[in-house]
């Protein structure tokens, strides 16, 4: 049984809980939280922007409760720990809990700036513990088979893809959210994730140009990218959480192939994902699987029980994507095209 022990308890860590129902062999040994909020495993009416939204709360006696980061970190009997915690905490916690002989997953983004993420990475590599970014995006069904039809060539070559997620401002945590210089800003916090896609399904990109604005926290709250990739694909990805109170959030993808054209957008619910391919009837694919927690979740248990490096996203990984969306900020900034090295 891996002991896994969670830090900062706010939605994402419920969220977490919730996917780890669904992963055998893992159990949620340990919760900690300075502030002592939720200690009691009771995250009743913690809500976000993703998932069901449904009560969470852990079984009393089923775990132990942390004020101390590091008295947590001290407990021989915890394996893991899943940092949660806002941005800002990211490196520290992690290196500290790396250096204690814990294998890490850390929430994105994998810090604040790449220079910390570089550090962890080189931390991981020097304790010979896992640190795996939690790049969920990389694990929901509808993005796994997009990036499998990209990658097989079943539609033909890419032509165009474009990544598009659009908020109104966080309703949750937003001393930290809403402080780019805490937060990042959109552009790091939320937009990140649809950059870390580009760069699985594309490879990292020759160089960015982008254009976006600030509207709440300081930071860029709305940016748009061009992304020069391998094979010359037109593509480009959206990320705001900027958007007028009532918008709510969307997230939504279209590809467009020599053969078809794949359309995600989470606004259809069930009917998500359509495909459009030359010759034939337009059809709905409803795949069924796991959300993208559960499959993170699973991968870094499986990884720890099988004494392997994750290999579906990777410290380098959550480095890359870092440094990509600093290339991005510094374009909005100079309005030139970045090379990336």
């Amino acid at each position: 049984m891996l002991n896994l022990g969670l830090v900062g308890l706010g939605f994402m860590a419920a969220t977490h809980i919730k996917a780890l129902r669904q992963v055998p062999g893992v159990r949620v040994a340990a919760l900690c939280n300075p502030s002592g909020r939720h200690l009691d495993g009771d995250f009743t009416g913690v809500a976000g922007n993703v998932g069901d939204n449904a009560p969470v709360k852990l079984e009393p006696g089923s775990f132990k409760g942390f004020r101390d980061y590091a008295a947590m970190l001290a407990d021989p009997d915890l394996h893991a720990v899943d940092i949660c915690a806002p941005t800002l905490a990211h490196h520290d916690l992690a290196i500290a809990a790396l250096r204690a002989g814990k294998h890490v997953l850390c929430e994105k983004p994998f810090a604040r700036t790449a220079a910390q993420a570089r550090e962890m990475a080189a931390v991981a590599a020097e304790t010979g513990r896992i640190l795996m970014p939690a790049m969920c995006l990389r694990f929901f069904p509808e993005w796994l088979w997009v990036k499998a039809a990209i990658a097989d060539g079943r539609f033909g070559q890419v032509l165009s893809a474009r990544f598009r997620r659009v908020a109104e401002p966080p309703g949750w945590g937003q001393q930290n959210f809403l402080d780019g210089v805490k937060s990042g800003g959109a552009l790091l916090d939320l937009h990140i994730h649809d950059t870390d896609f580009v760069q699985f399904c594309f490879g990292r990109p020759r160089a960015v140009r982008s254009s976006g604005h600030t509207k709440i926290s300081g930071a860029i709250d709305h940016v748009v990218t061009e992304y020069e990739v391998a094979g010359g694909a037109m593509v480009h990805a959206e990320g705001a959480w900027c958007m007028t109170p009532g918008f709510g959030f969307n997230m939504s993808y279209t590809v467009n192939f020599e053969r078809a054209t794949v359309d995600y957008d989470l606004a259809r619910g069930a009917d998500a994902l359509k495909v459009c391919e030359a010759g034939q009837a337009a059809q709905v694919l409803k795949l069924g699987q796991p959300d993208g927690y559960v499959g993170e979740l699973r991968h870094f248990a499986e990884c720890i029980a099988n004494g392997t490096p994750p290999s579906i996203v990777t410290a380098a990984d959550g480095v890359s994507s870092m440094e990509i969306c600093e290339a991005e900020e510094r374009s909005v900034r100079t309005r030139q095209r970045i090379e990336l090295a």
